[in-house]
């Protein structure tokens, strides 16, 4: 039997980005430090575990309205499809619609490189008739795939409630840039999470079992394993809160006492209490969702949720590629505030 394979694409610039906006970061004030950095091998491997904690109902909700809604998918989707995977993590939830659309090919889009390879192997293991591509990148920067097969459709998949890690208006110019890599056919399925009771959010973001809390100082040993970064990680504790005024869940990374953090020669002093914001998860309702859709350039057409009302699958369709609307307003923030909440 012919064993599977892989065409990789390696598009990503290296450590040097992450140097140059940690530093960045740690000079500013506020601070604030793009959750895309939570996701080397081990950050990748937390989430995964993340994903099965009681507490984090995004997954297994999701999961099971893309169980039930497969086939619907498909149709809508049609035949003679490319699928393009964004942040595919260890690409679980795809499996759910892969028999159904069975796409002509799968392209997975992951920042974390070790990630991505291992999961799209096994991915070309269990599906033998599928053509797999494996683009490691930043895909908040604009994509250029040129790996992809140009006759067939392309459908964007984008779980997890990813969407939430941008602030609203980037969230638009987001999905604007994906629109034009989509092209004119093009269609976008996207889990989006829905606003509730804020228990639910602060449960979610605060496990028992306190895997998020170690996902969120894991930035910190990163920085140590990587940059060569000085600290004492034990001085910090993981803090997530819903922030009902803007709709969010916010993750910080709050200073215990006052202590310093040196990179190369640059020391970064944080006082008692001191604050490194890294995530920012944004919730909506179904229709606040669909007008930024709308703004971004894109037909709402299919909404599917759960009976409880927790989570909400969304497939769009490409607008005229000269329809968009005025973008919402900044709420701060930068369209790299992307994070993987796939899985």
């Amino acid at each position: 039997m012919k064993q599977a394979t892989v065409q990789f694409h390696d598009k990503l610039p290296g450590n040097a980005d992450l140097r140059a906006e940690v530093l960045r970061a740690l000079g500013a004030q506020p601070r604030r430090l793009s959750p895309k950095f939570f996701y080397d091998r081990h950050g990748s491997e937390l989430f995964d575990t993340i994903c099965r904690v009681p507490e984090y109902y995004i997954t297994r909700t999701e999961t099971a309205i893309l169980q039930a809604n497969a086939a619907a998918l498909a149709r809508l989707a049609g035949r003679r499809t490319a699928l393009i995977e964004l942040g595919s993590g260890a690409s679980q939830k795809v499996r759910l619609i892969l028999d159904m659309l069975r796409p002509h090919a799968y392209v997975g889009i992951d920042i974390s490189k070790d990630y991505l390879l291992g999961a799209t192997r096994r991915l070309a293991a269990a599906y033998p008739w599928l053509k797999v591509y494996a683009v490691c990148a930043d895909f908040c920067q604009p994509l250029s795939l040129t790996c992809c097969p140009p006759d067939l459709k392309r459908v964007a998949f984008f779980p997890g409630s990813s969407i939430g890690n941008f602030e609203p208006q980037h969230a638009v110019l987001f999905m604007r840039q994906l629109k034009s890599v989509l092209g004119r056919n093009g269609a976008l399925v996207i889990g989006v999470d829905l606003k509730k009771e804020p228990r639910h959010l602060n449960a979610a973001y605060n496990d028992a079992q306190g895997v998020t809390a170690e996902f969120n100082l894991n930035i910190l040993r990163r920085m140590q394993r990587e940059l060569g970064a000085k600290m004492d990680i034990r001085g910090f504790r993981h803090e997530a809160f819903y922030n009902e005024i803007h709709g969010r869940i916010e993750m910080h990374l709050v200073s215990l006492r006052a202590q310093q953090i040196h990179i190369d020669n640059e020391t970064f002093h944080f006082g008692k209490d001191e604050r490194l914001h890294t995530e920012n998860s944004y919730k909506y309702t179904i229709e606040e969702f669909q007008a930024l859709a709308r703004i971004a350039g894109y037909e709402p057409h299919t909404v599917w949720t759960d009976e409880k009302h927790l989570f909400s699958v969304h497939y769009l369709q490409v607008a005229a590629l000269g329809e968009a609307g005025p973008i919402p307003k900044d709420h701060g923030g930068d369209c790299s505030g992307i994070t993987t909440e796939n899985s």
